[in-house]
């Protein structure tokens, strides 16, 4: 055991584990139907895709120092190479001798592909970088990941490719390679698109909220309250999700939507979007779907987290249902016709309403909502809202005995 026997292990075990889970990202990428299920909706399914990016990025880092850092210290005195026993002169398959040769180029491809790499996933990482310049540059490293998908068949240890370890490996490859391809090319969510032209549009002043409704063509499959959906209304922003506000009918083929001033690109819908303007949408998404086996269900929507609680109330106004509902709509912001449509929605629901205005009535606590639901044990609880809210709700009502599988949360975080 020696430093540079570790590190020739170590730099084939990181690069393996960095192009691996990478190639799963890409894969995730393409917003697969098959995976959404098994991992409880595409808001989860790009959490993963957001950990193993991460992921990827610290092994990569780890097997880029592991690589040239050595290289460096021997060149700074830090280190002695051992001497190199004679070469053998024994002859090479084909395949494996083309592998030897393309190894300088291959190395240097992948050293310049990891620094792309690297600031394309530190950029989407951060928050304050514009959504529409994040959907654009995130977008690169689908080419970037095919360069990096070169260097590991290259340089990956040849003996490997006959081993389980290389069978793996060859599959990801491919896969990834595949699913770079089609990102490249567009064809994310191609399959799930339809056509549709807005046909109205409200506005709520007071709470800095749009409403949109948007006739979709035939091919809509329909959907269940609580999904979202993707919605091109520019192609050179490209899609933006949605939570669906309204409940599916197919003699009425319409998508409501409501959107909240949060970012660049929603402070302009309000002048872009016209009546009879076409738009595409993508989906249905999610597994935010109310369906459990509990004799009671708490909901709390928490600012525009109240959409999927108004999609809900829409369906089971003409489908009612056995459950007991309390909502609990969390707001900063007031307006008195977005509320009098909420009130009313809770009413043809058969719902308890219970509204909180923060700056009038100060912040909800897991207490309160305790308190006015003494059988909150027997329910299961819905959130949609900011993601440290819910958490903070989560861990409480998990401290007090709820069992973790009846705590709900939409994340609603694409990047």
């Amino acid at each position: 055991m020696s430093y540079f026997a570790f590190r020739g292990v170590f730099v084939q075990y990181s690069g393996v584990i960095a192009i691996g889970v990478m190639s799963v990202a890409m894969i995730l990428a393409l917003r697969p139907v098959w995976f959404e299920a098994r991992l409880n909706g595409l808001d989860k399914m790009y959490r993963l895709h957001k950990w193993l990016g991460i992921t990827a990025l610290v092994f990569a880092v780890l097997h880029w120092w592991w690589a040239l850092g050595t290289k460096w210290m021997v060149g700074w005195g830090w280190l002695e190479r051992p001497e190199r026993g004679p070469r053998s002169q024994e002859q090479l398959p084909a395949l494996e001798q083309w592998f030897r040769d393309q190894r300088g180029l291959a190395e240097s491809l992948g050293e310049w592909a990891f620094y792309i790499a690297a600031v394309l996933m530190i950029l989407a990482l951060l928050k304050w970088f514009p959504y529409h310049w994040f959907k654009k540059t995130h977008k690169w490293l689908a080419a970037v990941y095919l360069v990096l998908a070169f260097h590991s068949v290259v340089l990956m240890d040849f003996d490997y490719w006959r081993q389980p370890v290389g069978w793996v490996m060859a599959a990801l490859l491919l896969a990834g390679t595949v699913s770079a391809i089609l990102v490249l090319l567009g064809r994310v969510g191609h399959s799930r698109q339809v056509r549709g032209t807005i046909q109205s549009i409200s506005s709520y002043p007071g709470v800095r909220a749009i409403e949109g409704s948007i006739r979709v063509d035939q091919t809509w499959p329909g959907h269940e309250p609580g999904q979202f959906a993707f919605v091109t209304s520019n192609t050179s922003e490209g899609a933006h999700p949605y939570t669906i506000a309204s409940a599916w009918d197919p003699k009425k083929p319409c998508l409501t939507f409501i959107v909240k001033e949060l970012g660049d690109w929603t402070h302009k819908l309000h002048s872009r979007l016209h009546v009879g303007m076409p738009v595409t949408v993508e989906g249905p998404y999610g597994c935010f779907h109310f369906k459990d086996h509990q004799p009671r269900q708490i909901w709390i929507g928490a600012g525009i987290g109240i959409t999927p609680f108004i999609a809900r109330m829409k369906h089971l106004a003409k489908h009612p249902g056995n459950q007991k509902v309390d909502l609990f709509h969390v707001t900063s912001e007031y307006d008195q016709q977005a509320i009098d449509k909420l009130r009313a929605d809770a009413e043809a629901a058969n719902i308890r309403l219970h509204l909180i205005v923060t700056p009038k009535d100060g912040r909800l606590t897991p207490e309160q909502i305790r308190e006015t639901v003494p059988e909150w044990l027997l329910s299961s609880i819905w959130f949609c809202g900011p993601s440290g809210f819910g958490e903070h709700l989560h861990r409480d009502f998990i401290d007090h005995g709820l069992p973790s599988e009846d705590f709900h949360q939409e994340l609603f975080a694409m990047r």
